[in-house]
């Protein structure tokens, strides 16, 4: 695919990446078995073990969880109220979007708790091992601290765009805006009002600017790692584009909201013609 030719031009050490077509293939660049650290893409592992417990009965998307009037709803979605590193929080559950760590931490532990197994092994079990990701690992914090390639992220692309290991119901609300009224901030990107996040997935939208491109539709979801790394999947355009780099995204944010669009744009326009 031509598009992702545009990857070779950014200023960074190492990069590799994705894209999956409507019909099922997967186009890529670099090498695609290299390791890299995808910081918050990790969320999305998150949100969707979560929801497979869901599904297990093993918790409840409703169910209170952290401050008092705080649920696992609200903490996948950024609405808990919580601090974004740290056990503090800012405001009562469901008064605005604050991107917060703690909370998905929090997902993490209660969902441990409840299934009586560290959240790694839960993730193993439940994501990882079905979807055979085999080179991806959590290493430290459920909210950022995953390592992964993009073959293996091909696959759960494959799985969020057409999902076996979630019902259709469950699925729809990982990428289907929660709370849709709250304002917010994402992180490196800007203030929004509103501010519109799924259940471990941030959606879209009509975010301007945003890290997505220019002609991705509101519907698109995933998410950036402050490691230099992207995930999104458009369900209009049965598309989805993965990159990873080895370059922290601070250090050429600038550079970033410029590269990464374009990507985005290209890769649309190519896999539409």
């Amino acid at each position: 695919m031509r598009a992702l030719g545009l990857t070779t031009s950014w200023p960074v050490g190492s990069v590799a990446a994705g894209v999956l077509l409507p019909d099922g293939t997967a186009h890529t660049t670099g090498d695609v078995d290299e390791v890299f650290h995808i910081a918050s893409i990790s969320k999305m592992f998150v949100g969707w073990a979560a929801l497979i417990a869901c599904e297990e009965c093993v918790v409840a998307l409703d169910q209170p969880m952290g401050q008092p009037g705080c649920t696992l709803r609200h903490l996948l979605a950024h609405a808990g109220g919580y601090a974004f590193d740290g056990p503090s929080t800012i405001t009562r559950p469901g008064v605005r979007r604050i991107y917060s760590n703690s909370g998905i931490e929090l997902v993490a532990d209660e969902l441990s708790l409840a299934a009586g197994m560290p959240f790694a092994e839960y993730l193993e079990e439940a994501v990882l091992q079905p979807l055979g990701m085999r080179r991806t690992s959590l290493r430290s914090s459920p909210a950022h601290g995953m390592y992964s390639t993009v073959d293996d992220l091909l696959a759960f692309a494959r799985e969020l765009r057409a999902p076996q290991l979630l019902g259709a119901e469950s699925a729809l609300a990982h990428r289907s805006v929660q709370f849709p009224t709250l304002a917010g901030l994402v992180p490196g990107i800007g203030r929004f009002d509103p501010c519109p996040w799924g259940l471990g997935s941030e959606l879209r939208g009509t975010k301007q600017p945003h890290w997505t491109g220019t002609h991705n539709s509101p519907d698109t979801f995933g998410h950036f790692g402050a490691a230099g790394t992207l995930l999104w999947v458009d369900p209009g355009a049965r598309v989805a584009c993965i990159a990873l780099t080895d370059r922290r995204f601070d250090d050429w944010s600038a550079e970033a909201l410029q590269y990464w669009p374009q990507l985005a744009d290209a890769v649309l326009a190519e896999a539409a013609a």
